[in-house]
């Protein structure tokens, strides 16, 4: 084998390596992005209650949420609670030095979030999505929860009165040495939340759409924008070919 090979082969190795830790090898689920103002606005609304309470967005400043359907006033009235001009970035309410002396460090800004959990395994949003629906009691973490595309988060569930509480199965498996290893089987909802499973599952959609959007808010207004362009530049081909043909009909 060639020092080229062996190169990619190693370099394919470690990526193969970091992917499975960053979903803990669990299998990623699709998410249900949906881009339409009324799912939005939910999204906006849940990130709000329950996300700027430790996760900043500073990004994005609470004007830019006209765009998805939202007048000054509602956003004002409904979604401002830690700033006062409709114009001020849609910063975290928790201070960094208390989140680290909580939480062992300071909660990361979200402003990009859905972007930055990209790999190969899918797409930042389908991480975030699977992500808020696999938190389950562990009374061995600080928080008392734990993750299972995550093992060891910081993070508590801070869904967890939407969702309620789940608790991890275990079973006891040879590890083909001779070891018995705990191998995590599933996980079973004991306590339920306010929301039914169906419904705390259009809950997060909702919120990874918000997040996924909050990411780039300016990408339906291009992609609209594109099309737009090629509809005209369709246009212009059409009358290029027929003043050509016109031009070209006594020419033998």
């Amino acid at each position: 084998m060639s020092l080229f090979n062996k190169t990619l082969a190693i370099a394919a190795l470690a990526l193969t390596a970091a992917l499975a830790q960053a979903s803990g090898g669990v299998q990623l689920d699709r998410a249900p992005l949906r881009f339409d103002n009324a799912s939005l606005q939910s999204g906006a609304k849940t990130f709000v209650n329950y996300c700027l309470n430790c996760h900043g967005a500073s990004a994005l400043r609470y004007n830019r949420l006209t765009q998805i359907g939202l007048t000054e006033q509602q956003i004002k009235d409904n979604l401002m609670f830690t700033a006062d001009k409709i114009g001020e970035q849609m910063k975290v309410a928790i201070r960094s030095d208390d989140a680290k002396r909580w939480f062992g460090a300071a909660p990361p800004d979200l402003s990009v979030i859905a972007r930055a959990r990209a790999s190969g395994d899918g797409s930042g949003a389908d991480w975030l999505y699977t992500y808020l629906r696999q938190f389950y009691r562990d009374d061995s973490r600080p928080t008392g929860w734990n993750n299972v595309i995550f093992p060891g988060v910081g993070m508590p569930h801070a869904l967890w009165n939407l969702q309620g509480v789940q608790e991890a199965r275990f079973v006891e498996k040879d590890d083909g040495h001779g070891n018995k290893v705990k191998h995590l089987e599933g996980l079973e909802l004991v306590q339920p939340g306010l929301l039914t499973k169906e419904e705390y599952d259009e809950e997060v959609a909702n919120l990874v759409s918000f997040l996924t959007w909050m990411g780039e808010p300016a990408q339906e207004t291009r992609r609209q924008l594109g099309w737009a362009v090629l509809a005209v530049l369709g246009v212009l081909a059409v009358l290029s070919w027929m003043l050509k043909k016109a031009f070209w009909k006594d020419v033998h």
